[in-house]
């Protein structure tokens, strides 16, 4: 039996010898997870009103202190949410943010959600204070693109998927069934698997661990694993 210090040594040799897994970073790549934490958007609905409405629960849950909103009362001839109030000042200071997605799980509207991406650097400290007018998706409903943010395709999409999961008060009930408004672009975003069966991982993106792992096997072994 070898030595616990040569059965260190075997498995590091035995790496040497595997295919590479390698991409071509930047210019390509991986896939992300569905439920993967990147830059906040702030949506809309389909009809373009804002899904804000200044109620501040966002910024009261931010443990690292990092949101700042301020409300503000709805016009009756112009308003800019289907509420009283509307989110007049909203900002994202993203030197604090941890991308601990307890904004997105505080909000009553949806109104704000995580991206995928998270590739983005600033050049200085003004750039990485996010102000309501570079969060707010765009009249296609789409997340505005910065000169300093890396977008990809498919990063829009599936924002915050794992908040989705459950249903109101914890009742298996409503569980993978839909409970939220549509937003402007997309519609009305399918709900992620839950434990009752319900499932649409084509529409959700959701892949599971057991797949990814296969997969993962089976680009190290040049074949496919079943």
């Amino acid at each position: 039996m070898l030595p616990p210090l040569f059965g260190g040594f075997k498995v590091t040799i035995k790496q040497v010898f595997e295919p590479r897994v390698t991409t071509q970073y930047p210019k390509a790549k991986q896939p992300k997870p569905p439920r993967l934490h990147g830059r906040h958007v702030l949506n809309r609905y389909e009809d373009g009103m804002e899904k804000c409405i200044g109620c501040e629960l966002c910024a009261a849950v931010c443990p690292a202190d990092c949101i700042y909103v301020r409300g503000a009362d709805n016009s009756p001839d112009e308003p800019v949410s289907p509420g009283e109030r509307f989110g007049y000042v909203y900002e994202i200071n993203y030197l604090r943010c941890i991308h601990c997605d307890l904004c997105v799980e505080a909000c009553p509207t949806q109104a704000i959600t995580e991206s995928k991406m998270f590739e983005f650097s600033f050049t200085n400290r003004a750039d990485a204070i996010y102000t309501k007018r570079e969060l707010v998706v765009d009249d296609a409903g789409k997340p505005q693109q910065l000169a300093w943010e890396d977008w990809r395709e498919g990063e829009d999409e599936h924002t915050s998927a794992w908040m989705r999961a459950t249903s109101p008060g914890g009742s298996a009930d409503y569980e993978g069934e839909v409970q939220w408004s549509a937003e402007l672009g997309y519609g009305v975003r399918p709900t992620e698997a839950g434990q009752r069966g319900k499932r649409d991982d084509g529409a959700t993106g959701n892949v599971s661990v057991r797949v990814v792992e296969r997969d993962k096997i089976s680009r190290r072994l040049g074949g496919t694993v079943r």
